[in-house]
Formats: structure tokens, sequence, C-alpha cells
């Protein structure tokens, strides 16, 4: 499975993305190109290596030349120099880009106009951004959801992300770090605060991760394939930058036939509250599967058979944590065949957030599909609506998919 992981060491910028994937492969040109379908003038994409603290990478800089000529508007909002989420959204969906370019562009500004709307106690229609940054944002989203496309990640993680510290000029004065619109982006995200002393994670930056990551952990338990360094404009005692990695990983076995081990154990006399934090650990050493199964023991004494599935070179990492975190003074093991189906990870984007799909293949053929819980309870958490509102909806878009694929 291919991962794109971003280790948000010292947080993240829009232009901090556009360099880390421009420095894992996406090519200048071809941005450039695809960025072309929006049709705004007055603005140049600059991309050059840079280095911060000794580390080399890359920075997307966007440069304005003059009013961008499609951003000029004889209404209102040209006096204050403003444009709406509902004219950037206009823009986006009347481009050439690819739908899902589209799609995930009007994701990530769906949800920094719901920011700004809550904080200004306004409705998301009603949001203006400023005519510089707008060009900046439109940019900056526009070209997140090009470069994700092309690099095509089976799903995205990401680390704790920086915020920063210190204070941030706003159109209405000076806030503390994180600002306004980054402090309401960021729930849910695991963040650290005050590693430098500026605005380490920007609104569309946190925008960004909010609309594009599956999972949150500062777990690195892949093979790298290659590194990106995205070049930020400021500096300060740990180099500003953007570290993304191109990643595989094993977690979704191949199809056929493999042996295996089956670990257990009958337990009657433990802390049932510990169960949680073993199952942990049994993954993190190597189990592929874990379960719990009420029994009766001798004289009628309720117990549960803890089982772990795991390949037999997992064994011994799987024996030191029954034996040393369970009070289990005895195993069984025996060795099983276990026989899976092709898998396949692909992503979604549904009207909630972005959800991985995992698909079952059986000669060749797609027999099944669901949504990633993760995924999804992530997503109804964020926006606080029932999980089964998200599943259905992300069920309804697998099945509009296989009738148009006609699988």
């Amino acid at each position: 499975m291919k991962i794109l992981y971003y280790d948000c060491f010292a947080g993240i910028s829009g232009d901090m993305n556009l360099g880390a994937m421009i420095d894992l492969g996406i090519e200048p040109d071809y941005l450039k190109a695809e960025l072309g379908k929006l049709h705004i003038s007055g603005y140049e994409l600059k991309v050059y290596r840079d280095a911060r603290k000794g580390i080399s990478g890359t920075k997307a800089e966007v440069v304005i030349h003059r009013k961008p000529e499609n951003m000029q508007k004889e209404n209102h909002n040209q006096e204050h120099g403003h444009n709406t989420y509902g004219e950037i959204r206009e823009m986006i969906q009347s481009s050439e880009l690819d739908e899902n370019v589209k799609s995930l562009s009007l994701e990530i500004f769906r949800i920094l106009a719901e920011a700004e709307a809550k904080i200004h106690d306004r409705s998301p229609e009603e949001v203006h951004f400023h005519e510089v940054g707008a060009v900046d944002s439109i940019v900056d989203v526009v070209g997140a959801a090009i470069c994700l496309y092309r690099l095509g990640p089976d799903a995205i993680y990401c680390s704790h992300v920086e915020l920063g510290g210190g204070f941030v000029h706003c159109a209405h004065g000076i806030y503390p770090v994180p600002a306004p619109a980054t402090a309401e982006i960021i729930r849910n995200i695991p963040v650290r605060l005050g590693t430098v002393d500026y605005e380490a994670t920007t609104p569309t930056g946190a925008a960004i991760l909010s609309a594009i990551v599956n999972q949150y952990t500062d777990r690195k338990d892949f093979r790298v394939l290659r590194t990106g360094y995205g070049v930020g404009s400021r500096d300060g005692e740990i180099p500003n930058l953007l570290r993304v990695f191109l990643c595989e990983t094993s977690d979704i076995p191949v199809a056929g036939t493999v042996p295996s081990s089956i670990i257990e154990c009958n337990i009657d006399d433990m802390n049932p509250e510990v169960y949680d934090y073993i199952i942990d650990l049994l993954f993190a050493a190597g189990a592929k599967d874990v379960y719990i199964t009420p029994v009766i023991m001798k004289k009628s004494r309720p117990a549960v058979k803890l089982s772990v599935v795991c390949d037999p070179e997992s064994d011994q990492g799987i024996l030191e944590v029954m034996f040393k975190e369970t009070s289990t003074i005895g195993l069984r093991k025996h060795r099983v065949e276990k026989t899976m189906l092709e898998r396949k990870v692909n992503t979604i984007i549904t009207r909630y957030g972005t959800v991985r799909i995992k698909s079952a293949f059986f000669q060749g053929k797609c027999i099944k599909s669901k949504p990633e819980y993760e995924d999804c309870i992530r997503i109804a958490r964020e926006r606080n609506i029932p999980i089964s509102q998200v599943y259905r909806e992300a069920e309804l878009m697998i099945g509009n998919e296989e009738e148009h694929s006609g699988s």
C-alpha cells in the first residue's frame, strides 16, 4: 500500500505543501499547466531550490504581478478588495480541472470558509478572502489537490502538527498563535505548541490536512521510497521545512494462502480494563488479528480466550507480550493456513470528507467493498454527525462508482 506521510515537525502552510510535493517528484510544468485551467492571470508560481539550516528543499512561491483580471468584479467586493467563497467555488467548478481535483479543492475551501464563518458569526457564503490572499489560497489549495491526485497514494498519514508560538497579524488585529481560523480547523488534530516563536501552521495548511489525512500517528513503520522537503518563508531554531515521505507498507496483504500461527490462552483473573492496552501491544509486535472469546473454565468460572493470529516469524514477540503483560502462565500455539482474497485500497471524496475504501477481489472480480471505519469515525467526530450517516454517504458513492464502471 502506498502511503503519503506528512511529518509536520515545523508546521505546514500551503506553499510549503506545494514545495514538498514538487520535491517528491511532481513536475513544476505539469502543475503550472493544470493550474492554468483556472484561467487566473496576473500571478506567477516561482519554483526554486532553497535551504533551511543546511537542509535543501523546494520553495514554491506565488508572486502577484498585478490584479488578476478574472478576480476583478464590478461589485461591493471590489471596493474592499475581497472575493467571496461562493465566487471562488464558482471559479473552480467552471474550470476544466479533473472532477476529483475540483472536489478536493472545494472540500478544502469549504473547511476554510466554515472556520471563518464560525469565527465571524456569519454564513460561509458571506466569507470574504482578500484578493491577494485569495490568489495565494487558490493556487495553494488547488495545487495541493492536483499534486495529490498525481501522486495517487492509497492513504495519507500525518504526525502531530507543530503550531508555533508568539503572535500573528490578522486583518482585524494581532492574535496569539494559533490564529482564530487555524484554532477552529485543528479540532481533532493532534498538535504541539511553542517549538518556534512564529506561526508555523497557517489556516490553509491546517485545512489541507483536515481534508486529506486518514490517520494521525507518529509511528513510521513503513519503507520510505522518496522524501520531499517544502521550504517555508521564515526560519527559527529548527529548520522551517515540511517533510513528506512517499512510503510503502504491508498493511494490505497479498492474495493467496500463507502459513500463520494462532497463539492463545485462557484468562480468568485479570482486570478487563487492560485488554485494550494489551491488544495495541500485540499489534505492535506483529499480530495480524487479535480477538477475545468468552469461555467457561473449570468450576464454572467465566473467563476469556485471548487469541492472536500472526506470521510465524512474529511468534517470539507475541509470546513475550502475552507472558509479560497478561496473567497467563501458559500458552497454546498451532500452525494454520490463511487464505486471503486480493485486496485494494482507494480513496473517495464524499461531501463530508475523504474516505478510504477497501475492496476484495475473487478471480479478478470485485465482490465486496467497504468504507474504512477509522475514516468514518474521524469524519463523524469532526462534523458532529452520526457515523451511520457517513457510512451511508460512502456506500452510496461506492454503488455509484460500481454502476459507472459496470462492475
